[in-house]
């Protein structure tokens, strides 16, 4: 009876993990390799998701997909730049230090639109549809998080691609320990899907992106 009840625990315990992954097969590539952006099929934005601040700065994992969000843009993969991020308190503005990165390598200002209340991936896959307006985006994280944010947008109704960096490489230990935790966070992001749950702020409808994507067509 214990060897059941533990079977059935552990099936449980890594369904979120088995959805996301075949939610998003196929969708999904690393920011890796010789000639690895032109493999990367052309999406009008780039969603990418906030990783925290050091001082102020993005920290290195961020810094490391706001860098393969350059190199995209410069390949001409992407016509607008999505940032979403924390900005729930006094002194903490994730978006505004994406973006600031971003034009330090070049990607232009007028092409970067800032989501302030991107506070986890379901609301910003959300946000990114329903308050800004996308409907096909590349998604840009690292690999430990891309199959649970890739089947997050396409679930928000996003037609989505996902690009992720292979931070085991860089930094060990916390990569092990974030994927670690995407076994909690699959399962909050399935519960989400499931109760197609609201975002904390589900609104008003923004046009900066739309006004972005129309020009020079």
């Amino acid at each position: 009876m214990l060897f059941q009840v533990a079977a059935v625990a552990s099936l449980l315990a890594i369904a979120p993990l088995t959805w996301a992954w075949l939610r998003s097969d196929g969708h999904r590539a690393l920011a890796e390799g010789d000639g690895w952006a032109e493999r990367v099929p052309y999406s009008p934005t780039a969603l990418v998701l906030g990783a925290g601040l050091y001082s102020g700065r993005p920290s290195p994992m961020l810094a490391r997909r706001l860098d393969i969000t350059a190199e995209l843009y410069h390949a001409g993969k992407l016509r607008a730049v999505l940032v979403s991020g924390d900005n729930s308190r006094v002194g903490y503005d994730e978006p505004s230090a994406m973006r600031d990165y971003l034009t330090a390598r070049g990607v232009p200002a007028e092409r970067i639109v800032l989501d302030y209340a991107g506070f986890d991936t379901w609301d910003s896959c959300l946000r990114a549809r329903h308050v800004f307006g996308a409907d096909r985006v590349t998604v840009i994280t690292q690999r430990f998080h891309l199959p649970r944010a890739v089947a997050l947008c396409r679930t928000a109704g996003l037609e989505t691609f996902g690009v992720g960096d292979d931070s085991a490489r860089r930094w060990p230990e916390p990569t092990y320990a974030y994927a670690a935790r995407e076994l909690f966070a699959s399962a909050k992001g399935l519960a989400d899907a499931v109760l197609r749950s609201d975002p904390v702020f589900p609104g008003p409808r923004e046009t900066s992106l739309e006004h972005i994507l129309t020009q020079n067509r």
